[in-house]
């Protein structure tokens, strides 16, 4: 199915500001079909798309440097384990003290990755070592490389579809510091201004991340 995601900009590498006259980027499966402005995309695709309308700018999706660290070497406790272990993914001295099994680490990867996917990461350094991990990662579609910095990230006519959009920065705001939360600068971000809420993340075409 065709969708038509409208913006408020679009940014085609990832850090750079969003380019004026760029408002829309139309996907075809898990493929980038199209990049224009919307109202020259609903010309052409209206008929037999869907649109997603966001307030925020589109950029290549943020890339995780740290990930086997955050999801081998950390766990992410379950709501439900909250009165017992807090809410935080716990390292050091308090991992140790869990008795973690496969199943234990597999959910709390699955966790890991969900606070991932909220930041607007799309792809992942690798590799990863426990099979429970490395099966949850193959699960949730994020692509992984072996380099912790891959090349620049560019939003290309017929590639995957792997992108993210941002609420626009926050002028003097405090970035977000937790554990698992991508430090990368938002798109068209002036310097000390807070990256923006992640609003969505499509990876392959998909969406799996819409915030509340």
């Amino acid at each position: 199915m065709l969708t038509i995601h409208r913006v408020r900009g679009l940014s085609f590498t990832h850090g750079e500001a969003a380019r004026p006259g760029h408002d829309a980027l139309v996907v075809e499966g898990d493929r980038i079909e199209a990049i224009a402005p919307y109202e020259v995309m609903l010309a052409v695709y209206g008929d037999r798309a869907r649109v997603r309308e966001w307030d925020g700018v589109l950029t290549p999706g943020r890339h995780e440097p740290d990930a086997p660290a955050l999801l081998e070497h950390t766990y992410h406790p379950d709501p439900r384990e909250a009165g017992e272990l807090g809410t935080e993914p716990l390292t050091g001295d308090a991992l140790t003290a869990l008795p973690m099994t496969d199943t234990r680490w597999g959910a709390g990867a699955r966790r890991g990755l969900q606070r991932l996917l909220a930041g607007g990461t799309t792809s992942l350094a690798g590799p990863f070592t426990r099979p429970a991990v490395r099966a949850a990662v193959a699960r949730s579609g994020l692509a992984v490389t072996p380099v912790r910095t891959p090349g620049p990230r560019t939003l290309v006519l017929e590639s995957r579809a792997d992108f993210a959009v941002f609420a626009p920065p926050t002028p003097g705001a405090a970035p977000d510091t937790a554990p698992g939360t991508a430090q990368d600068t938002a798109p068209g971000a002036s310097p000390g201004a807070a990256p923006g809420r992640c609003l969505a993340t499509v990876i392959a075409g998909r969406l799996v991340h819409r915030a509340r």
